[in-house]
């Protein structure tokens, strides 16, 4: 044990140590704490905390030469050499000795990291611009591809505001209220999670197709589900349902209701405290699951392949668009609309993360 003296607000700390193979040279240096006298004198730096910054202090312990710094509010103890740096040990009191398994976890994340993520998607950009700008661009401009784009957007547009209104009053209802059959409720929303898309396709289309439950008052009504943008648009919103609601519930959850509350005592009534307290205090999870249900949305590819029918020029999105162009041999036009998809997902994740800093910085206030 070393014990630390100092004239400060702390009179002492204790610091534990533990023996090393070989250890640092006393230090030469004079304190300008007084230290009481010993055959052997080892002075402390304080760089931080609970001590002025650079003022050196004695420590009586025939084992280390410490520099103490300040580390969330605590004191981290590390050893250093006679001039005040790193000694031949290095690192802080508790490290290994030796970092290299560090070293070869780390080399294994990048290294699987690249081969699954980052080659892929520099490979898209490689083989779409592989033959000019001109070829692309020329592509990009194909009326199929035209198409398909403005079906994606399309989709996007109509399916995110609806999940985005119903996640919302979804997830109030279920957390305010208590009723029977509300668990079996909250566990349904994660249904579209664990169903896969094309099942979800295949459902949709058996209950509104030609044969379908409802297909005599759809006929009746002159609507078309299957084979067209309705059935395509239901299949986009199943499959996205739960993002909105999913990360407004434990918000909610931990939302303290006292603001609520003062709010209806003074008259207000609930489209106001939804308007004046609710929306502020659930605005970064609402707008971070409105992302989410956009990047799925735009991307979906299993539930819209199997109710739309992959029509090119009608019901084809950009998904699809990439699939039936490959298939074709089309392979520069099916890596110009992968290039565009992955354009959209940088941009979602740009957004994604400002959110994140936006949400992070506001909490820290």
């Amino acid at each position: 044990m070393a014990t630390i003296t100092s004239n400060t607000s702390v009179s002492s700390a204790t610091v534990a140590t533990r023996p090393f193979q070989q250890l640092p040279p006393p230090c030469r240096r004079t304190c300008t704490h007084s230290c009481v006298p010993s055959t052997s004198k080892y002075c402390v730096t304080v760089s931080g905390g609970l001590h002025d910054s650079g003022t050196q202090h004695c420590v009586q312990s025939p084992s280390a030469h410490f520099t103490q710094r300040r580390m969330r509010g605590g004191l981290l103890i590390s050893q250093a050499g006679p001039a005040g740096g790193m000694g031949s040990h290095g690192g802080a009191l508790g490290e290994p000795v030796d970092n290299w398994p560090k070293r070869i976890l780390v080399g294994l994340a990048v290294g699987y990291i690249a081969l699954v993520v980052l080659v892929p998607f520099f490979n898209v950009f490689f083989q779409a611009f592989a033959k000019g700008i001109i070829p692309f661009l020329e592509h990009c401009l194909d009326p199929d591809f035209l198409h398909a784009l403005k079906m994606t957007l399309l989709l996007a547009l109509v399916t995110v505001p609806l999940n985005t209104v119903f996640g919302t009053v979804a997830a109030i209802n279920l957390t305010r209220n208590e009723f029977p059959g509300k668990v079996f409720l909250m566990s349904l929303l994660d249904l579209p999670f664990s169903i896969s898309p094309v099942v979800t396709g295949l459902m949709l289309t058996l209950l509104y197709g030609r044969s379908g439950w409802f297909a005599a008052l759809l006929r009746e009504m002159g609507i078309s589900v299957v084979f067209a943008f309705t059935g395509m648009a239901l299949a986009t919103m199943f499959v996205t349902l739960p993002f909105v609601v999913r990360e407004l519930i434990p918000i909610l959850e931990n939302m303290d209701l006292s603001q609520e509350e003062a709010a209806r005592t003074l008259g207000a009534n609930d489209w106001q405290v939804f308007w004046n307290v609710t929306l502020p205090n659930i605005r970064w999870g609402l707008l971070y699951g409105v992302i989410l249900c956009n990047a799925r949305a735009m991307g979906e590819f299993g539930a819209v392949s199997v109710i739309s029918g992959n029509i090119i020029g009608k019901t084809q999105t950009l998904t699809l668009f990439v699939e039936s162009a490959y298939k074709e041999y089309n392979t520069e036009a099916a890596f110009a609309a992968a290039v565009l998809l992955s354009i959209l997902a940088l941009g979602t994740l740009f957004i994604k993360d400002k959110v994140e800093q936006a949400a992070a910085a506001e909490s820290r206030k």
